[in-house]
């Protein structure tokens, strides 16, 4: 299957993108852009490339700005799914690209975010450090950037692991 990637002048638009193409059913994924085809936004959406014209006319239904499409095989492209857990004991620490968060395992305390150099970082740090992980919100609510995109990975591996945790330990 031929891959294409939608390229995006801002990451908001990335973001609503990728609501609008994954409620249409189409399977997509956010992968960072070539740097030889970025328009401004570090984040790209990767598609068949068979389904350019009901993707073309999903985004502009849904009011979608994006800069260009050009065909994937052309240009490598990298995941941004990836999630690496660390345990500390009491704590454990999720990263996701260069954003980072660590919660406590008892009570699911956010301990610390860091990372990335986006501006909404310390609005994110500030939002988030000191709430329980399963009464925060997610950073892609609040955020509008990779950063926030990253952080967000990061967050909602960070509570499927603290409620498995607490799931667990309540059966034992």
């Amino acid at each position: 299957m031929e891959r294409g990637l939608i390229i995006f002048g801002h990451v908001k638009d990335a973001f609503k993108a990728e609501k609008v193409l994954k409620a249409s059913g189409f399977q997509i994924e956010l992968t960072l852009p070539p740097k030889d085809v970025v328009k401004g936004c570090d984040l790209a959406i990767s598609f068949n490339l068979n389904e350019r014209p009901a993707v073309e006319r999903a985004l502009m239904e849904n009011g979608v700005q994006y800069s260009n499409i050009v065909d994937s095989v052309k240009v490598s492209t990298k995941p941004l799914d990836m999630v690496k857990k660390f345990d500390y004991g009491d704590s454990i620490m999720f990263r996701c690209g260069s954003m980072k968060i660590t919660i406590d395992k008892c009570d699911g305390t956010i301990l610390n975010i860091s990372g990335g150099g986006c501006p909404d970082v310390p609005y994110l740090f500030l939002q988030l450090v000191g709430k329980k992980i399963f009464e925060a919100k997610n950073p892609t609510t609040i955020g509008y950037s990779l950063c926030a995109y990253s952080l967000g990975k990061a967050f909602e591996e960070a509570l499927k692991f603290y409620e498995n945790f607490n799931r667990w330990n309540s059966s034992s």
